[in-house]
């Protein structure tokens, strides 16, 4: 329930007295952090504070790893804004809404999106991660940036495509990154580019491969602007069931898209502080798409009204290969901090650094469900630690519009997965499917357009050297134009060896070592034939 500004979470319960209590909006927007073990009522918490935001108006963004809670939020969600949702749940093939992480990213933060997909990429894949793994991938996805339509498919095409990469090039301006294409890569032998790409075509082939996660990433204009949501006050809720997508899947798209949300508020530096609309993010087991990238958003997202509510079971989870750069973030930057029961280290650690001395181990390993212990920033100011009960969930609505809220979303921001599917298609060039082979049968062109005694010549850019010649039909976009030069080496290139089977290898092999084995036999006997010569009889007798 929210009133007067007060968004009301908890009531106390102190010498058996219930007293309702919240948080103002502007001690919100330094942050909240609960930490809980499973089914204490974390989520409980979260669904409330949710609610209470939609009903009085806010925007807001709900990033659910399970997808059950995603689910139940749209009961809620009253009639009045039904079209101030944007239900993005990528397990709903048929209608998939567009999500690129690299569309339109402005000079100055092409960087940070290229250091959060570092992040994403690196949490993901920690057993294969190197230097120079990150080092090219890096490099790749900033000669993206550059370029207008492309899209993270675009990755392993500039490792394979040798045409496609060359375009690429052509349109980088920064000079860097021009320089490493150029000249560093150009001169790469086969054999170390194909050793040090081939992971990097393995993982992010993984994900291209899987037709959920293709149809998201692979469509060039995203479905809706986070900037443009966040103004608005749109309600984003972001199904994320790791149960329906996998688990790497899912942390790969929570990762992109808290990434994408920070540099959305971050983009509001260009109106006055006053003016900007705060926008509450919840992130339940946030531990699972959590970066070091997520650090800067705790201590910068405050003055662009971006205001986190973040949940997990331990500490320890904030953890990872040694760097405590999150979990000092949290507590260095957070406001408000909610305990549920808890348990190992993290009631040590809570005691000596947030509760203590008045609330001890015992307290917060001892803890009923839908108990907590909190300290509670009040104007600016943490309270001394106290206990409370959290509010009961919202009774359920006479009257869901849940099914009426996917099917607008389905309409306004999805697009059918055939059109989808095609529209990748002749993008990546992949070979048109039979289905579809009558539509481009017609543009092949015919065989006396193809005869040089035509009089009409064309202008066309050689697909191989860009070197512009005149060719005798009408180009088609869809197929390579060669000029003369080039046609004659792609002409002459041999024919690959065609593969030996196995038995014939085998046969080989046989003949191979009796060959040799008679030879070894032979040499032998004529050595001993040499030393007897003189004998009476020879080993072997003359003819």
């Amino acid at each position: 329930m929210t009133n007067n500004g007060i968004t009301y979470f908890a009531e106390t319960n102190f010498r058996n007295e219930r007293k309702k209590f919240g948080i103002k909006i502007d001690d919100r927007r330094r942050h909240m952090y609960v930490i809980g073990q499973t089914g204490t009522g974390k989520t409980n918490l979260q669904m409330n504070m949710m609610i209470s935001d939609i009903m009085a108006g806010h925007g807001m963004g709900f990033v659910d790893p399970h997808g059950e809670a995603a689910e139940k939020l749209l009961n809620y969600i009253p009639k009045e804004r039904i079209k101030d949702v944007i239900y993005f749940n990528p397990a709903d093939m048929a209608y998939p809404i567009a999500f690129n992480a690299i569309e339109n990213v402005d000079a100055k933060a092409r960087h940070l999106i290229a250091s959060g997909l570092m992040g994403v990429f690196k949490k993901i894949w920690p057993d294969v991660w190197s230097a120079r793994m990150e080092y090219i991938l890096n490099n790749t996805i900033l000669a993206l940036l550059e370029v207008p339509g492309s899209t993270l498919l675009g990755v392993n095409r500039m490792f394979s495509d040798k045409i496609f990469r060359k375009s690429i090039v052509s349109q980088i301006t920064d000079p860097v990154i021009k320089a490493f294409w150029t000249q560093e890569y150009a001169s790469y032998q086969q054999k170390y580019e194909q050793e040090a790409t081939a992971a990097i075509q393995n993982k992010i082939g993984q994900f291209s491969s899987a037709t959920v996660i293709r149809n998201i990433i692979g469509q060039p204009i995203s479905s809706f602007d986070f900037r443009q949501a966040m103004d608005e006050g749109k309600i984003i809720i972001m199904n994320l069931s790791k149960g329906r997508l996998g688990e790497d899947n899912a942390k790969l798209l929570g990762g992109m898209l808290i990434t994408k949300i920070q540099l959305a508020a971050m983009s509001r530096v260009d109106i006055l502080e006053e003016n900007r609309k705060d926008f509450y993010l919840y992130v339940d087991e946030f531990q699972t798409f959590v970066t070091d990238s997520f650090a800067d958003i705790l201590s910068e997202a405050r003055k662009f009204r971006l205001n986190l509510i973040i949940a997990n079971q331990y500490i320890g989870q904030l953890v990872h290969d040694q760097n405590m750069k999150v979990k000092d973030a949290i507590f260095g930057n957070v406001g408000t901090f909610i305990a549920f029961r808890t348990g190992g280290e993290d009631v040590e650690f809570l005691e000596e650094k947030q509760f203590g001395p008045n609330i001890v181990a015992a307290d917060l390993l001892n803890l009923p469900n839908y108990n907590i212990y909190l300290r509670l920033l009040i104007d600016g100011v943490p309270s001394r630690p106290f206990s409370a009960m959290t509010l009961p969930p919202y009774p359920k609505p006479e009257v869901s519009f849940a099914e009426e809220i996917i099917e607008y979303s389905r309409k306004t921001y999805g697009t059918p997965q055939d059109q989808v599917e095609k529209a990748i298609a002749e993008a990546t060039g992949v070979i048109i499917s039979a289905e579809n082979l009558s539509e481009h049968v017609s543009e092949i062109p015919k065989k006396e357009e193809l005869r040089y005694t035509d009089k009409k010549l064309y202008d066309a850019v050689c697909s191989n050297c860009n070197k512009k010649v005149k060719v005798p039909f009408k180009p088609d976009p869809n197929r390579p134009v060669y000029c003369s030069d080039c046609f004659a080496k792609t002409k002459d290139r041999r024919e690959p060896p065609k593969p030996v089977h196995l038995s014939q290898t085998l046969k080989l092999w046989w003949v191979k070592k009796i060959l040799l084995h008679r030879r070894s036999f032979a040499l032998k006997l004529l050595q001993t034939n040499r030393k007897l010569k003189n004998n009476a009889k020879p080993l072997i007798p003359k003819n």
